[in-house]
């Protein structure tokens, strides 16, 4: 048993069972890989592909237990093969970030400004995406940390902590007809056309009233996309409640929900079969500030089921306190958004 032949059977998978395009793949030999399939089959005992002729046909259920055993084996011998070199470069070289774009504009900036000048030598590469988008850049390697909505801990592969609480929100401009109600109601948003953003619409709770789905009218890339058209007058906008800035958002007015009461956690991951840099350590903390590297030492012992338990009690609130402002020509108070450090 060796690991050519965990990268042979990884390969097959991949190419679909097609062992020519698997030998193209690792510039080598079809036959030479067929053999030694069949070698590891017969040094386990069982089969682990049914075949037809000399074709493979399908994945036997005992050879899926092999190909996740082979895929977790080469993983962690590549995560092996980078120790070396990301120790000696792990206060330098390149930081991969994946997020989604509401917290790479408004959660990840404070963070990131801390981190530059412990870590000058490190350049920081931020990638964008949907929740599944940026959730599959970590999953691949292709990102050394992601931040997210969607609680990553089911994934065994990675390691997740929460780090900050915020609340979805609706946006007005001052001058709408519900801009000085001091909370929306499901009623309210029946009776206007709707602007969201690619995450907030995966939310599909908030937009339903019975077995009626409200009318979203437009969705939008991300938050400031979604304030854009809220100020043109096209609708009411959701967003999260980061994304409101009191100076920066003049003409519009933050309204909460009086039927959504749920906040909505981020969370921070990174693969558990990597080495993890100082740098990824620091930024970590930096986002989830009781994550301290004892603490994420700690959950990288525990199982995935265990690492939400530990950080718990242990989210930073994104909640900004909301303070009435009087709205042009109106007497109730419009809800806005004071600007605290989080």
């Amino acid at each position: 048993m060796n690991l050519h032949q965990f990268r042979f059977v990884r390969e097959a998978v991949r190419q679909n069972l097609n062992l020519t395009a698997a030998a193209k793949a690792l510039y080598t030999s079809q036959p030479g890989i067929s053999k030694s399939i069949i070698e590891l089959e017969e040094e386990l005992g069982i089969l682990i592909f049914t075949r037809h002729g000399k074709r493979l046909k399908d994945i036997t259920e005992q050879g899926k237990v092999v190909v996740a055993a082979a895929e977790r084996i080469l993983r962690e011998v590549e995560a092996l093969k980078r120790v070396g070199a990301d120790y000696v470069t792990q206060d330098q070289g390149e930081l991969i970030i994946a997020a989604t774009p509401t917290y790479a504009r408004y959660l990840l900036p404070s963070a990131i400004a801390r981190f530059r000048p412990r870590f000058p030598k490190v350049l920081v590469s931020i990638l964008q995406g949907s929740s599944s988008q940026v959730s599959a850049m970590i999953s691949s390697g292709e990102a050394d940390l992601v931040l997210t909505p969607g609680d990553l801990s089911g994934d065994d592969t990675l390691l997740t902590l929460p780090c900050a609480n915020s609340r979805p929100v609706a946006v007005v401009p001052v001058d709408h007809p519900l801009a000085g109600r001091a909370r929306l109601e499901s009623d309210d948003l029946a009776r206007f056309p709707l602007i969201v953003d690619d995450d907030t619409f995966g939310q599909q709770e908030m937009f339903r009233q019975g077995n009626r789905m409200h009318n979203v009218a437009l969705r939008a890339a991300d938050a400031e996309m979604v304030k854009t058209y809220v100020a043109l007058g096209l609708g009411i906008g959701i967003v999260e409640e980061m994304a409101f800035d009191t100076e920066r958002d003049r003409g519009l007015c933050v309204l909460p929900f009086d039927h959504v009461s749920d906040s909505r956690t981020a969370y921070v991951a990174f693969r558990r079969d990597a080495f993890v840099r100082s740098c990824v350590h620091t930024l970590v903390e930096l986002l989830s500030p009781t994550s301290s590297l004892e603490h994420v030492e700690q959950a990288m012992r525990n199982t995935a089921a265990n690492v939400t338990d530990l950080a718990a009690n242990n989210v930073t609130p994104l909640r900004r306190p909301l303070r009435p402002v009087p709205a042009p020509g109106r007497k109730k108070p419009v809800y806005s958004v004071t600007a605290t450090a989080f």
